[in-house]
């Protein structure tokens, strides 16, 4: 069961990537951000009003934590992530969060104390290589929007991992559904400033039908069904095996962005993605 849900977990955020590219190439990802976040949190707020039990007082020591994943989860996470497609390739932004497994580790071994062996920093060195050749296709020109955007979608990928790391007991102490909707909720209105301060890049009228309906599967599902599924998962799995999972991203993303966009797969990608996959692979067995 639980490696049902992580497959479709998989398939949605995939989906998100393609889906995230051709509204951001209409709307601003700025406009596109801050509906997709008041989605997702009324998405939430109305399945707990009609679940019992719902809402559940939280611990004055767990306010401070709702706070940071609220801030790594909009305002960062999804701010670097939408920006980030924007401006380079789908695919691109999978393979960015491939990486999430590395910087997960990263960040247990440096917070938790997490063993580190040769195997292990074998395989960060060969994940951070396959980013520099993913990195280096545009060459590296930081007037380029393409190696921008993959910087950004890196730190996308950096935020999800302590995003993940963060929220793992998080998410076990109030459970996956009522855990996403405070962070969502949370990030939502730390968002807020941030939006009102690019007022000159949003214009409602210019969002069409077709739009809504693509910010609203980020919004409803990506953010609702997706984020859900992920901190169900968290709950059964460790945090650094779960974060593999988005090893599969690459492959269907490149497949759907091909049939959708009709985006080729440069030797860039193939020889960075192995790069990072493999790395990634070697980090896990260490």
């Amino acid at each position: 069961m639980i490696h049902i849900a992580i497959f479709f977990q998989q398939l949605i955020a995939s989906l998100t990537h393609i889906i995230a590219k051709g509204v951001t190439n209409d709307v601003s990802p700025v406009m596109v951000l801050f509906f997709r976040a008041f989605i997702a949190s009324m998405v939430y707020f109305i399945y707990l009003l009609f679940r019992k039990s719902g809402f559940k007082k939280i611990e004055n020591k767990d306010w401070w934590l709702i706070f940071v994943l609220g801030l790594l989860n909009i305002p960062i996470n999804q701010f670097f992530f939408l920006v980030g497609v924007s401006f380079t390739t789908a695919p691109n932004v999978s393979l960015a969060y491939a990486l999430t497994p590395i910087f997960v580790f990263i960040v247990a071994a440096i917070f938790y104390k997490e063993k580190v062996n040769t195997k292990k920093i074998m395989g960060i060195i060969l994940a951070v290589g396959g980013a520099v050749v993913l990195l280096s296709e545009k060459g590296f020109s930081f007037t380029s929007d393409s190696l921008k955007g993959d910087i950004l979608a890196l730190l996308a990928s950096l935020s999800w991992g302590l995003y993940t790391i963060i929220g793992r007991d998080f998410s076990r102490k109030y459970g996956a559904i009522y855990s996403t909707f405070l962070s969502m909720a949370a990030g939502f209105i730390l968002y807020i400033p941030v939006f009102l301060s690019f007022e000159h890049e949003y214009n409602v009228s210019e969002i069409t039908f077709a739009n809504w309906l693509q910010i609203l599967y980020l919004g409803a599902i990506t953010s609702g069904l997706g984020y859900a599924l992920w901190f169900y998962a968290l709950k059964k799995i460790e945090a650094s095996k779960l974060s593999v999972f988005n090893n599969f991203q690459p492959a269907l993303t490149a497949i759907l962005a091909f049939l959708i966009f009709g985006t080729g797969i440069s030797l860039y990608f193939l020889v960075g993605g192995t790069l990072i996959i493999a790395g990634v692979f070697i980090t896990q067995r260490g």
